[in-house]
C-alpha cells in the first residue's frame, strides 16, 4: 500500500514538474538570465550612481530604494508580485510562467551586484552619457528577456490592467505609467537630470523594440517567396 502511494506521488510531482517546465528550454532559461543580468548591472553601476531614473516599475524600484532605504533586490519582486496579482485574470499562464523566472533572475542578479562596490566610472558630471549608457543596458537586457516571451518586471502587467480599465492603446499605458513615475521622482532627482531620464525611456524602449522583433522579417521572407 505505502509502496503504491509511494509511485503515485512520484508521478504526480513529475507531472507538475513536466507541466511547470513546458515552454522553457534551457536556452530559453539561459537567455533570461542574461539579459537580467545584463540589464541589473547597468542599473546597480549606473542609474543608482548617477540619479538617472526609469519609468515604470524600474523607476518606482529605484524612488522606493532612495526614500526608505530599502533594496531593490526586495522591493523589485513585491511590486511585481503586485502587478501580476492585478493581471492575472488577463495574461497567460506561460507568460506568469516566464516572467516569474527572470523576475526572479534580476533579483538574484542585482543581490550578486551589491555583494561588489561599481565597476564603472561615475557618470554624474555626463548626465546624458550617463543616460545613453543606462538606456543601452536596460534597452538590450529586457530585450532579450521580452524576446523570451517574458518581462523583467511588472510594467507590461500593471500597462495591460491600466489598458483595460480605461481602454486606452497599450502603448498610452505605458508612457502613462513612465511618465507618473518620472514625475514622483522628481522628489529627488532635479528637473534637469528628469529630462535626461526621459532620453533613458525612449533608448531603452527603442532598443527593447527592435530586439524583441530582431528577425521576423527574414522569416517571413520564405514564405512570401513560396507564395510567388
Amino acid at each position: 500500500m505505502a509502496k503504491k502511494f509511494y509511485h503515485s506521488l512520484l508521478n504526480k510531482t513529475a507531472g507538475l514538474a513536466r507541466k511547470a517546465a513546458e515552454g522553457l528550454s534551457w536556452k530559453k532559461i539561459l537567455l533570461i538570465a542574461l539579459g537580467a543580468a545584463v540589464c541589473s548591472f547597468g542599473i546597480y553601476n549606473i542609474h543608482r550612481q548617477t540619479g538617472v531614473t526609469e519609468g515604470g516599475v524600474i523607476g518606482m524600484m529605484l524612488l522606493v530604494s532612495h526614500w526608505f532605504g530599502i533594496s531593490p533586490a526586495l522591493v523589485t519582486p513585491i511590486l511585481d508580485v503586485a502587478c501580476y496579482a492585478l493581471a492575472f485574470k488577463f495574461l497567460g499562464g506561460r507568460f506568469i510562467k516566464i516572467s516569474v523566472v527572470s523576475t526572479l533572475s534580476v533579483s538574484l542578479f542585482f543581490k550578486l551586484w551589491e555583494q561588489f562596490p561599481p565597476v564603472l566610472p561615475d557618470l554624474s558630471a555626463y548626465p546624458l552619457a550617463a543616460a545613453l549608457a543606462g538606456g543601452v543596458f536596460v534597452g538590450v537586457g529586457v530585450g532579450l528577456i521580452v524576446r523570451q516571451g517574458g518581462s523583467s518586471g511588472g510594467d507590461d502587467a500593471l500597462a495591460l490592467v491600466i489598458s483595460h480599465v480605461t481602454h486606452w492603446r497599450l502603448s498610452r499605458a505605458y508612457m502613462f505609467t513612465d511618465f507618473l513615475v518620472l514625475g514622483l521622482s522628481l522628489t529627488y532627482i532635479p528637473l534637469s537630470r528628469i529630462a535626461f531620464s526621459v532620453v533613458t525611456v525612449m533608448l531603452s524602449s527603442f532598443l527593447i523594440d527592435r530586439i524583441q522583433s530582431a528577425g521576423t522579417h527574414r522569416k517571413a521572407s520564405p514564405e512570401k517567396e513560396g507564395e510567388a
